[in-house]
């Protein structure tokens, strides 16, 4: 069974670069046809679908984002990390890391995505 697990920041300064990294175990990112998913939940709102790299290493991006989002693997570590940059405020939210089978840009629940790690929270504060 596959699991994820976000390790990020907890506090990033307004116009510093967020990184957080998912390391997945009990699967291979470059196992197809496979999706490795950024969703974030700023509080008091819904999921948003921030961008996903493929098991073949295609990165996608939410054209809403696109101008600060990367997202990178390292597969000899089965990871994936997630830089946002030039955060404000409006970016704080729980973070989360995710796999779907398929590329899957509305999420409206995690369960819509299958599998996704337990979230962590980024503060964008001075």
């Amino acid at each position: 069974q596959v699991q994820l697990q976000e390790s990020g920041p907890g506090l990033v300064k307004p116009s510093q670069t967020l990184s957080l990294t998912c390391t997945v175990s009990g699967g291979s990112i470059t196992t197809n046809v496979y999706y490795w998913t950024c969703i974030r939940q700023p509080p008091g709102k819904g999921l948003e679908w921030m961008g996903a790299i493929a098991w073949r290493g295609s990165t996608y991006y939410s054209p809403s984002l696109k101008s600060r989002t990367s997202i990178s693997r390292d597969t000899s570590k089965n990871q994936f990390t997630l830089q946002l940059s030039s955060v404000t405020p409006e970016d704080t939210a729980v973070y989360y890391c995710a796999r779907s089978q398929g590329l899957i840009r509305d999420v409206r629940s995690l369960t819509d995505v299958g599998a996704w790690g337990q979230g962590t929270q980024v503060t964008v504060s001075s």
